[in-house]
């Protein structure tokens, strides 16, 4: 597949706290076919670790 599925874009990045409902959506754009772009940013707001994470669709 030359494009990513249902339209979407060809580079994504995905923002959240550090919990499993992250990983999910990280897991489910793998599943996809995206690849992770680097490694994450990570943060702390004072209250949660908030993770960002690029992915980009390979070409």
């Amino acid at each position: 597949m030359s494009t990513p599925p249902n339209g979407l874009p060809i580079y994504r990045v995905l923002t959240g706290p550090d919990d499993a409902t992250f990983c999910q959506r990280v897991s489910e754009m793998l599943g996809l076919g995206y690849e992770l772009h680097e490694g994450p940013a990570v943060t702390f707001n004072g209250t949660n670790v908030i993770i960002a994470q690029a992915l980009i669709w390979p070409k």
